[in-house]
C-alpha cells in the first residue's frame, strides 16, 4: 500500500526556519516532491528529488531557502525552510511520482498534509 506521512509542520515567525519531514512507503516511487497550497490556489510544487540520482528540483520563489532531501534507508524524505516569509504560508504536501517534475498531475500519491504558517 502507497502511503505518506507528513509531519513538523508549525507557526513560526518570519525568518525563522521549519523542518518538514516525510515518512514514505518503500518502493512508492523513484520520484518525490513537496508541494504548498494556500488558501484558493492549486497546489504549486515547492521541491522535487531523485530519489536514486539524487538530483533535485526548486521553485524559483524557494531556491535558496529551501532544501530537499531523502533518506531512502529509512524512507524518509525531508524539507528544510529556512528564512521564512508569510507568503510560505499553507498546507505542505508530499507526494510520490512518475518523474522529476514540479508539477501536480505528474504524482499519483499524496499525503495528508501538515500545516505551516508564518507571520510577520
Amino acid at each position: 500500500e502507497a502511503r505518506l506521512e507528513e509531519s513538523g509542520g508549525g507557526s513560526v515567525q518570519a525568518g525563522g526556519s521549519l523542518r518538514l519531514s516525510c515518512k514514505y512507503s518503500r518502493y512508492i516511487s523513484c520520484y518525490l516532491a513537496w508541494f504548498r497550497q494556500a488558501p484558493g490556489e492549486v497546489k504549486p510544487g515547492v521541491a522535487a528529488i531523485s530519489i536514486y540520482a539524487g538530483t533535485t528540483l526548486y521553485s524559483d520563489s524557494v531556491k535558496g531557502r529551501f532544501t530537499i532531501s531523502v533518506d531512502d534507508s529509512d524512507y524518509i524524505l525531508t524539507l528544510e525552510m529556512s528564512s521564512l516569509n508569510p507568503e510560505d504560508t499553507g498546507i505542505y504536501f508530499c507526494a510520490a511520482g512518475s518523474r522529476l517534475s514540479l508539477g501536480a498531475p505528474d504524482f499519483d500519491f499524496w499525503g495528508q498534509g501538515t500545516q505551516v504558517t508564518v507571520s510577520a
